[in-house]
């Protein structure tokens, strides 16, 4: 007994050893060696001036992210496509305009509000991932135009229809960057749907009941520029009857998206230009921006880095299968990290 309480303690001081030790930015050597391989891997060519200058905004991302891993005690962060941007680059170029959650519910205005019963929370699997039952899409690339709510949109109706008609299909965000133009006014204020500018996704869920439904993909592709709208009705492979928000409850969430199927989400996701793989719990990220659109497909439970259990969501991003987990992150459940759970919505079959 007298051994064992001995090995905890030691433990215990091990542990306090290594949260305690403090942050080292990496020598220059070392800097330079991981731009040469990272603009080698995502073919980066540079003029001279250029060149430096990334260099420098590269190897501040990078010791940002290891500043972000040892602050946070995990390795969610680290080189990304995205390492030789600024964060004003990225965010210009990969969001959205930005909406606190007060703004974003004033907006919503959803005809329907979907609650389940206490019952039907309980009885949720302990995970969920809807991927493997055929509802979620390949992996897309909005590219450097801010279409993330088109994506977010796209994916919800694909799953919808793919569980309701049995038939997965991909659709035309395009579509939604050329055609839909609908806008919500409220507080004497309009939001729009701006193609490249941004976008809701509710509001475009209004856009595709008022049209018909969406085009395919292969029918009318994305170019990720705005572009003259070129709807084409006999393309349509997709229609919705009507849309709803869903409590920001995060077991009800869950709950939901087991039952239903994806989930359109708004999050603060500038942090996600430095995320690699793992699960996320982003101490830095603001709750009151919501500058990005993605898609909950499915959710489960991992283990921490002390090998505790962790409740966590695969969101499905738009940037590639060559950003983060194969195209998708996994994030924290049940904290409302980064405004995640402030309108949940999805459209329906």
């Amino acid at each position: 007994m007298r051994s064992l309480l001995i090995a905890a303690v030691l433990l215990i001081a091990c542990v306090g050893v290594v949260l305690a030790q403090e942050y080292k930015p990496l020598a220059e050597s070392e800097m330079k060696k991981l731009f040469i391989k990272f603009s080698r891997k995502y073919a980066k060519v540079y003029g001279t001036e250029e060149h430096n200058n990334r260099y420098q905004i590269f190897k501040a991302n990078v010791e940002k992210s290891r500043y972000y891993n040892h602050v946070g005690k995990r390795e969610n962060f680290g080189i990304t496509k995205f390492s030789d941007l600024t964060p004003e680059e990225f965010k210009r170029m990969f969001l959205m305009k930005t909406y606190t959650p007060e703004e974003a519910k004033k907006i919503l205005a959803a005809p329907q509000h979907a609650v389940l019963s206490e019952k039907e929370v309980q009885t949720a699997p302990t995970s969920f991932d809807w991927r493997q039952h055929g509802a979620v899409t390949r992996v897309k690339n909005q590219g450097a135009c801010g279409s993330c709510w088109t994506f977010s949109t796209t994916g919800n109706v694909e799953g919808q229809w793919a569980i309701k008609k049995g038939k997965l299909v991909s659709l035309s965000e395009q579509q939604l960057v050329d055609c839909d133009h609908n806008c919500v006014t409220y507080q004497n204020q309009q939001a729009c749907d701006s193609g490249c500018n941004g976008g809701l996704m509710w509001s475009a869920f209004q856009y595709v009941i008022k049209n018909g439904g969406l085009d395919t993909e292969d029918s009318y592709p994305y170019e990720g520029v705005d572009d003259t709208c070129r709807f084409n009705k006999s393309n349509v492979a997709a229609t919705i009857s009507s849309w709803t928000s869903i409590s920001s409850d995060e077991n009800q969430m869950a709950a939901w998206l087991a039952a239903n199927g994806p989930i359109s989400i708004a999050i603060n996701a500038e942090w996600l230009q430095y995320y690699t793989s793992g699960i996320s719990d982003p101490w830095f990220c603001n709750p009151q921006d919501l500058d990005h659109g993605v898609l909950i497909v499915g959710y489960g439970v991992g283990k921490s880095w002390l090998g505790s259990e962790e409740n966590y969501w695969i969101v499905k991003n738009s940037w590639g299968s060559d950003w983060g987990e194969d195209g998708y992150f996994r994030i924290i459940r049940g904290k409302g990290k980064c405004g995640l759970n402030s309108v949940p919505s999805s459209s329906i079959v």
